[in-house]
């Protein structure tokens, strides 16, 4: 007899981009939908690429999605109107239970740039980019939610820190997430 089990999963990787910006054009160029690649022939490569694998997915946030899923109530979506990348400088760990960015002060919700999110097969992507004068702190946590700020629903948190942003860079942040 074989055994079935049943699974959906997450898997989620982070990508930041750091860009040397000090007249907004990368952030302009790419809040309006340029692709990465382009920005790299037009303004250069990024001085600093970096990549986070996993996070944790949050209970609220994954209620939402059964909403979503089964039309159950008004869940909001995590899409071009309502979907924000966060930024924060908190590293308390990641929790299931928690409600979004830990940060007392320092956090940040940028919306997302034009034309995303994206879906190819089972892989959506989330991309916002953090124009000079946005986040400049440590760069410690990170999430996605439906909402301007944290009063939303948070479908992930992921803690590692990035550095510090400061004025005259722009840091493009994106979110893959493979369900599988």
């Amino acid at each position: 007899m074989q055994k079935i089990v049943d699974s959906v999963t997450l898997r989620a990787v982070w990508q930041l981009l750091k860009w040397k910006d000090s007249d907004g054009r990368v952030s302009a160029f790419l809040q309006n939908g340029g692709s990465i690649e382009e920005a790299r022939k037009l303004f250069g490569e990024p001085f600093g690429v970096e990549e986070m694998k996993g996070n944790l997915a949050l209970n609220e946030g994954l209620q939402e999605l059964i909403d979503i899923i089964c039309a159950i109530g008004s869940p909001t979506k995590w899409d071009n109107t309502n979907a924000r990348l966060g930024v924060g400088d908190s590293n308390t760990a990641a929790a299931a239970t928690q409600t979004g960015l830990q940060a007392a002060t320092n956090k940040t919700f940028k919306a997302m740039d034009a034309t995303y999110p994206q879906k190819s097969n089972q892989t959506v992507e989330w991309r916002s980019t953090f124009a000079s004068a946005d986040a400049n702190y440590p760069w410690e946590e990170y999430t996605i939610v439906n909402a301007a700020d944290d009063t939303g629903k948070n479908l992930n948190r992921k803690v590692e820190s990035k550095g510090t942003k400061v004025s005259g860079e722009s840091w493009t942040l994106s979110l893959k997430i493979t369900f599988s």
